[in-house]
């Protein structure tokens, strides 16, 4: 996974700088995040370099969280080229995320 460390002071810096990224917002509390934590780290090891993939945790990020209005976890946003493409709460498969990040690529 992506070692960046997405903030509200930078991430317009990091979804500006091209290609696929996507953000897994989350939190420790949450039942259904602690089920899509294993199915998010087996989609980063699968897509390698061809995107980014952010895990945010809405109780440390909760600027972030308010200006995505995220209103329930987990939350998953793709973006491409700092643009929102996809966005969807609740549990995904691994297999329907990476044919979602397959489209964008």
């Amino acid at each position: 996974m992506a070692e960046l460390k997405i903030t509200d002071d930078n991430y317009e810096e990091i979804l500006g700088k091209g290609g696929v990224v996507v953000i897994d917002f989350w939190a420790t509390w949450c039942g259904p995040c602690q089920i899509m934590k294993p199915r998010i780290l087996d989609v980063a090891e699968r897509i390698g370099d061809d995107a980014k993939v952010i895990q945010i945790d809405i109780d440390k990020e909760k600027e972030l969280a308010t200006r995505f209005r995220i209103q329930s976890v987990p939350t998953l946003i793709i973006f491409k080229n700092g643009k929102q493409q996809w966005r969807q709460s609740g549990v995904i498969s691994a297999h329907a995320l990476m044919q979602l990040l397959k489209e964008y690529q």
